[in-house]
């Protein structure tokens, strides 16, 4: 596959984004170089990824613990002490090699060590190939509230590896396809089209058009001040559902695509009640998304408490919740304006 050039920095596939990767530390002649993973990355994803690593300098590892739960300062103090001990300055140079948590974490850290070092992004599984490792979005949860600590930071470049994918769970190939459904509804219905075949599909066809998708938005919009926006459907709803299931003790996490897809069904229900999208159209989604993901339930006497979580929102202004719906495929509005009843109701019809 060819590379994808984005504002700063370059987007490049398989072997040709190590050969990138070996020139970019030969040129920048980085005093140390980091790699930050987790347990199941450093057991999946570090042996095939040092194979292919061609450089002299030696690589210091920094091992977290995996999961959204340790998405947290706590974390990035652990990251950045461990960088400390281990000589970093301002020329070293960190690779994130991981999913979304490593992704986004690692971003943050290196953005803000030293007032920031260069990093790299090597996303292990689809969410992180086709939307985290992309954009320039860094940062971390705050308790159970997604993303309210962070910065926009380029990386110096993304290496995507399909080859990782193999290491992966068919319930995280299905999270990161909530957001190849996004981009779909949003910017190029080809891609909903072809999730609708989902059992004979070849994912790895979907990243490239992705990843072009989401570059082509964040190129427009680097800071999210308005097409880029586009970018929240499904997630205003979806990251309030995401985080109470986080907080809930009697509950299982959901993950973040498995709670994007719910937001997109309620998301493409308030659409037709509010902008008149076709309801036979959001008959359609929630079928597709009940094909590819189980069914939640989302009790009612729960409701309130999504409700108080949607407050968080990091796109609310003056309190009040902002919504991205679809007027049609590829015809969205942002902005918009929905009644704490009308969100409830979407919910309901989730559930029926």
């Amino acid at each position: 596959m060819k590379s994808i050039q984005a504002t700063t920095y370059s987007i490049d596939f398989q072997d040709k984004g190590y050969e990138q990767l070996s020139n970019l530390i030969e040129r920048k002649k980085y005093s140390t170089l980091f790699i930050l993973v987790d347990e199941n990355t450093f057991e999946h994803c570090y042996p095939k990824f040092i194979q292919n690593f061609k450089t002299t300098k030696s690589l210091e590892m920094i091992k977290i613990t995996s999961g959204e739960i340790n998405k947290n300062l706590e974390t990035c103090i652990r990251v950045w002490n461990a960088i400390t001990e281990l000589g970093g300055d301002r020329k070293s140079l960190l690779i994130t090699l991981g999913g979304g948590v490593i992704t986004d974490l690692g971003g943050f850290v290196a953005s803000c060590f030293k007032r920031g070092i260069d990093f790299v992004n090597i996303p292990t599984t689809l969410l992180s190939m086709v939307d985290a490792s992309v954009g320039g979005k860094t940062g971390v949860d705050l308790g159970v509230l997604k993303n309210q600590i962070g910065v926009f930071s380029n990386p110096e470049m993304v290496l995507i590896d399909t080859e990782y994918l193999t290491t992966v769970s068919e319930r995280e190939i299905k999270s990161g396809m909530a957001e190849i459904i996004k981009y779909g509804l949003t910017y190029d219905i080809k891609l909903f089209n072809k999730i609708k075949q989902y059992k004979s599909l070849n994912i790895s066809d979907l990243i490239f058009r992705s990843i072009e998708i989401k570059n082509n938005v964040v190129q427009q919009d680097p800071k999210e001040q308005n097409i880029r926006k586009i970018l929240n459907f499904g997630h205003t709803l979806g990251h309030a559902i995401e985080s109470f299931f986080l907080e809930s003790e009697n509950k299982k996490n959901l993950t973040h695509g498995e709670a994007i897809a719910i937001g997109m069904v309620c998301e493409s229900y308030l659409s037709s009640k509010l902008l008149g999208f076709s309801f036979e159209k959001v008959t359609e989604i929630k079928n597709v998304i009940l094909t590819i993901y189980d069914k939640t339930t989302l009790l009612k006497d729960d409701f309130h408490k999504i409700m108080e979580l949607l407050k968080h929102d990091k796109k609310n202004i003056n309190g009040q919740v902002n919504f991205v719906l679809l007027n049609d495929y590829e015809d969205y509005q942002l902005n918009c304006k929905v009644p704490v009843n009308l969100i409830e109701s979407s919910m309901e019809f989730y559930n029926s």
